[in-house]
């Protein structure tokens, strides 16, 4: 810990890296538990926002009589919106800090689920979703920020567990969501079936409400970024309320990292530093985001299409396959997170996906019930891989591989490629589906196999082998071998 030692009168922060090294490893004390919790229910929201229409498009379909044009545009107008809000999010983090950009999204988001949910024509119903992207995409780079600037660097609490649990949060979400959807669906007399899709984008915003009544006691801005902006005072106080940390600041202030702050723009994410981590990001987040859009946002569609479920056997089928193996994966990825290396879990679940895709494409529209049987196990093997694998990695990778001044642009931009693969995969997926009908699962399944190729064999980046709030020069004589690879 280099000149950082207790006297007996507390630690004495002269330095920025000070904090980050406090927090590397003492997090996890005191209320910091809280805000872990705080951020992890923000993902949630996220999460239930992007699910609530997966099913009840059919409805909405119905309801405004949209033409299949206009039905993409619902659809889509929410991923669309999520692109400018990671950008946007990812740059006022790094700007504001991630207390203020939190508590706005909270409640933009509040309202913009209210109105979607209570819109009385389709072009309301497309701006308030598109609103609601642009909370989404804000949400995610200050939620990561919070989750690896408020936890330690090693050990079962590390940086990489709880940014994993990011995963399981999300299909919890997802699990809540058809949940209500499956309640409603029982509770709601046939007369009134088309508030089923109203009435489950208006319960999106409790949690959020209960994010804004509880912001004060637990809350608090990330010490990482204000000792980044040189108030070393502020910082120390944070420590020691929010962690526990008996810590106090040498001096109130010192300048401001203005090398840092430079760089927060897109522009440093592809300097001869950070290149290599920035294409590794992109490739796993382009591959998630294809492979999920298919399997995850389109379940509903490939049980009814492909494998002929009514609607309760569609919806108890996706809630199943949600909680059974998408739920579990994704608390296996925790659990895995902190105790092996990131890179072997991740390549592990893009091979588990790519065996479950090829037999997908193989079975095809199961002739039988025994082939029904499999090729719904293969549905579930593929969200099983994806909860410990790709789903919990894809946003380990660019959280620890930026440091704190440029983390949140680093996620931002990362969500945003992931916005505009999706926003493409929306578009092309159904006209794939009715092309090429299964086969499309063989199409999906090279979006498995890239990233084996690219992260096992030519650039080989380990986000957990070192911590970059501490200290990022130790990346350096890697980073430029890794840039010399790329050139070869």
């Amino acid at each position: 810990m280099s000149h950082l030692a207790d006297t007996g009168n507390g630690y004495s922060i002269q330095k920025p890296e000070d904090v980050s090294q406090l927090i590397s490893k003492y997090a996890g004390q005191g209320k910091t538990n809280k805000v872990i919790w705080l951020a992890l229910i923000g993902v949630f929201i996220d999460a239930y926002d992007l699910t609530t229409l997966s099913f009840g498009i059919e409805q909405v379909i119905s309801d405004f009589s949209l033409t299949p044009m206009m039905t993409g545009v619902v659809a889509s107008s929410i991923i669309v919106g999520t692109i400018f809000g990671n950008l946007l999010g990812g740059w006022l983090t790094d700007k504001i800090g991630r207390y203020r950009v939190f508590m706005a999204d909270m409640v933009l988001f509040v309202i913009a689920a209210i109105v979607a949910g209570l819109a009385p024509n389709v072009w309301v119903l497309i701006a308030a979703r598109f609103v609601m992207g642009i909370s989404v995409g804000i949400d995610l780079p200050v939620a990561m920020s919070y989750l690896a600037e408020f936890s330690k660097f090693n050990g079962k609490s590390s940086k990489a567990a709880r940014l994993a649990a990011w995963c399981p949060m999300w299909y919890a979400a997802s699990t809540v969501c058809f949940t209500i959807v499956l309640a409603l669906y029982f509770i709601l007399p046939p007369e009134h079936a088309n508030w089923l899709w109203r009435i489950s984008l208006i319960f999106g915003a409790v949690p959020a409400l209960l994010i804004i009544f509880i912001r004060g006691k637990y809350l608090t801005e990330s010490p990482i970024w204000l000792a980044n902006q040189g108030d070393l005072k502020g910082a120390a106080q944070i420590l020691r309320d929010s962690y526990d940390i008996n810590a106090h600041a040498a001096i109130d202030r010192v300048e401001k990292l203005e090398t840092q702050q430079k760089q927060g723009s897109f522009r440093v994410l592809f300097n001869s530093t950070y290149l290599p981590r920035t294409i590794v990001a992109i490739v796993i987040h382009i591959s998630v985001a294809f492979q999920y859009t298919t399997i995850a946002f389109f379940l509903p569609s490939i049980l009814t299409r492909f494998f002929h479920t009514d609607t309760l056997t569609t919806i108890t089928t996706t809630l199943g396959l949600n909680l059974a193996f998408a739920f579990t994966g994704g608390l296996l990825g925790v659990f895995m997170a902190s105790r092996l290396s990131s890179r072997f879990v991740l390549l592990s679940g893009f091979l588990l996906q790519f065996i479950a895709l090829l037999f997908l494409g193989l079975v095809g529209e199961p002739g039988s019930s025994l082939l029904l049987y499999f090729a719904i196990a293969m549905l579930g093997l593929w969200l099983f891989a994806e909860g410990f694998g790709p789903g919990a990695q894809m946003m380990v990778y660019p959280t620890m591989a930026y440091p704190a001044a440029i983390r949140g642009v680093g996620v931002g931009f990362n969500r945003a490629v992931t916005g505009v693969a999706q926003a493409i995969a929306l578009f092309v997926l159904p006209m794939w589906m009715a092309k090429f009908n299964t086969d499309v699962f063989l199409i999906i399944s090279l979006f498995a196999i890239v990233p084996i190729i690219v992260i096992g064999f030519i650039i080989k980046f380990e986000p957990t082998k070192h911590d970059v709030d501490a200290s990022d020069e130790l990346h350096e004589e890697e980073l430029v071998l890794a840039s010399k690879q790329i050139a070869q």
